[in-house]
């Protein structure tokens, strides 16, 4: 009996050693904010001055000088809520592919937890947003705490403490480190922008400090119910789950040949670029009496007759498919699954390649070709490119080309159809929208298509994005168990 209460005291002690300070530091956080809410609470005076002498300095520093307004704003949204729910979205379904349920339970409890406490506090503190001389940016909704400097301490202290054991010891500092200027930098932003006064960003960085300690304090003592080892922090919450959440534990080389290829892509770059500049000069300039002609000019006139205001509404969306915002998060969403799934980074590398030489292939060929939009009603007014080739119908041919090169010879199940059909009635339906708003003419649409052909052949032709399926390589869940994953959930809450 004795030696068994030694075999329990060893690992409580272990526990408690190791945690002793980490306790102190999330009861001196949850002290520290509740003292920081109490003063701005009662408005303590030395805290207002202090809070509202910086908020207009910084503004008279920043607000003269639009590049670093930009910057700022693009610093602030790494800690905006669609990029957090993102995060933590693709993380989650991430973990569960791979099985490790009770990491993405953590994730999901710490993530709500920080969406609960940012609104019920704000509405409970009811303070007001900094009035400053030249306002920046304008954002709804009361100051304290300071929502996207907590969200950011929680989510990315969440996805650092999971991911920690993928990389290698001497890379964990340096990451902790980045993570640390991250969400500094965030916070930083809030002040610097006019929206949030110190306090808020501070009270942020507590409550997020405390909370994010109570979830991986909880957590660690799930471990230790299950008489596992309590690891330092420092190790991530899960050590022996390293090669699970590793992105590509498995991939050796994610190109065998780099430098030849990077050539290659470079002089397959040039060779596409020619074919759309010679396709599109003829059809723009060089095209009287063709048939090419005759369709450029009847196809937009005919649509233009047929425009009622319904049809101008299904117009406008369906065109939404294929803008930038649409396109990234199909992007965004897809990547990380596949990521998930096969373990291999060359798929994601080649999606990823697609998009950038889509656009960067539309951007230099709409330059060079000039090409005015048709010459009837233009929906959508003045537009900042040219009309050849057409961006919203090459994007979506691409993004869903690539997709369904990638999955079709992944799968055996009737799905892999689906994004096959999706490769072509997307598109199709983005293109038909734009001939019919009268921003584009046929041949531009023929001009997205060569794009997307010779350009997407040439990096497959390169990369090679499926020659782990010709190696064997299983996936992480198979298209079966797809039905099941959710139960990953359930196991998370029982014992070993």
């Amino acid at each position: 009996m004795g030696a068994v209460k030694d075999v329990v005291r060893r690992p409580l002690g272990h526990f408690t050693e190791r945690t002793l300070a980490g306790l102190a530091i999330v009861l001196g956080a949850g002290v520290g904010f509740g003292l920081l809410l109490v003063l701005v609470r009662v408005r303590w005076t030395p805290l207002y001055d202090v809070d509202h002498g910086v908020a207009q300095w910084l503004n008279d520093q920043v607000s003269p000088h639009g590049p670093l307004v930009t910057v700022l704003n693009a610093l602030t949204d790494l800690g905006g809520r669609a990029v957090i729910i993102w995060l933590v979205s693709v993380a989650v379904i991430g973990l569960l592919i791979r099985k490790q349920g009770r990491l993405a339970v953590f994730l999901i409890v710490t993530g709500l937890g920080a969406l609960i406490l940012d609104p019920s506090l704000k509405t409970l503190v009811d303070r007001l947003r900094p009035e400053v001389e030249v306002p920046i940016g304008s954002y709804a909704g009361q100051s304290f705490p300071s929502g996207h400097a907590l969200g950011s301490f929680v989510a990315y202290g969440a996805l650092l403490l999971v991911f920690l054991p993928a990389l290698r010891p001497r890379w964990r500092k340096p990451a902790i480190a980045l993570v640390g200027v991250i969400v500094f930098l965030i916070g930083l932003t809030r002040v610097a922008l006019g929206v949030h006064f110190v306090s808020d960003v501070l009270g942020a960085w507590l409550l997020g400090a405390a909370w994010l300690g109570v979830t991986a304090y909880a957590f660690r003592l799930w471990r230790l119910e299950r008489g596992r080892p309590v690891p330092a922090l420092t190790e991530g919450l899960e050590p022996e789950a390293a090669h699970d959440v590793a992105p590509a534990p498995d991939e050796e080389h994610l190109v065998p040949h780099p430098r030849a290829a990077v050539f290659e892509l470079l002089a397959g770059w040039v060779v596409v670029f020619g074919a759309l500049y010679g396709f599109g000069m003829f059809v723009s300039y060089h095209a009287g009496g063709t048939f090419f002609e005759t369709l450029d000019t009847d196809v937009p006139r005919w649509f233009a007759d047929r425009r009622t205001p319904g049809w101008d509404d299904v117009s406008y969306w369906w065109s939404k498919v294929g803008d930038t915002h649409a396109i990234l998060l199909i992007s965004l969403v897809f990547c990380p699954l596949v990521l998930a799934v096969w373990r291999r980074w060359r798929p994601v590398l080649f999606v990823a390649l697609t998009m950038f030489g889509e656009l960067s292939l539309f951007l230099a060929s709409a330059a060079a070709v000039d090409r005015p939009r048709p010459p009837v009603g233009n929906l959508d007014g003045p537009m900042p490119t040219s009309s050849f080739p057409s961006g919203h119908i090459a994007a979506t041919l691409c993004v869903w080309t690539a997709i369904a090169v990638i999955v079709f010879p992944r799968t055996d199940r009737w799905w892999r159809w689906v994004f096959v059909a999706l490769a072509v009635v997307m598109p199709t339906g983005v293109a038909i929208s734009r001939m019919y708003r009268g921003m584009h003419h046929p041949t531009d649409f023929m001009g997205a298509i060569i794009l997307t052909a010779l350009w997407v052949g040439v990096l497959y032709w390169v990369l090679r994005p499926n020659e782990d399926v010709a190696e064997g390589n299983r996936p992480s869940i198979e298209s079966e168990d797809v039905d099941t994953l959710d139960d990953e959930l359930v196991k998370a809450g029982r014992t070993d």
